[in-house]
């Protein structure tokens, strides 16, 4: 409960902190996405990866914060002792910095909340009988934008799920409006 209340805290500021700089008309608005890559857990009994996909959409506030949300489906994950095998589900909404590099180039960071699902409960992945849950996210990323409406992104995230961390590496495509 202290982490969720520790990034609650942390997104409030990044948004009262973003509206400081104030929106560009040219550098707000919608978009959306969608990215193919690799989620992989290293943790107890797991240590596997597999094909992951997420679909996102969000609001430029500016050209230094925007919101997020979106569903990443983390694949299926497999015990190395034999044990139960998951897959995890996880919408979730971010605050996102920005930081522009210059006209096509920026690096990012996000932080945010995560809606875990299991397809099975699994207590040593989630600490407890539960197959779901609200843990943080968070990640990197660096987007290179194509034109004015189509970016390419290579983002890494970090989804806690239980006492689990699961890594997530993809290359992404995003549509701005």
């Amino acid at each position: 409960m202290q982490k969720n209340k520790l990034l609650s805290t942390l997104l409030l500021s990044a948004t009262l902190g973003a509206t400081a700089f104030g929106a560009s008309a040219e550098e707000h608005g919608f978009y959306m996405g969608a990215g193919v890559g690799q989620s992989r857990v290293n943790d107890g009994s797991y240590d596997d990866r597999d094909t992951a996909f997420s679909m996102f959409g969000g609001f430029d506030v500016n050209q230094y914060f925007a919101v997020e949300g979106g569903y990443a489906d983390l694949g299926k994950l497999e015990s190395d002792t034999g044990g139960t095998a998951f897959e995890a589900t996880a919408p979730y909404v971010a605050a996102v910095g920005k930081y522009p590099i210059n006209d096509k180039v920026s690096v990012y960071a996000k932080a945010g909340f995560n809606r875990w699902s299991l397809d099975n409960a699994i207590p040593s992945v989630t600490g407890d009988t539960d197959d779901s849950g609200t843990d943080p996210l968070y990640g990197l990323g660096v987007q290179y934008r194509l034109n004015d409406k189509i970016g390419m992104r290579g983002d890494y995230s970090r989804f806690k799920i239980g006492d689990a961390d699961v890594n997530l590496a993809q290359v992404q495509v995003t549509y701005h409006f």
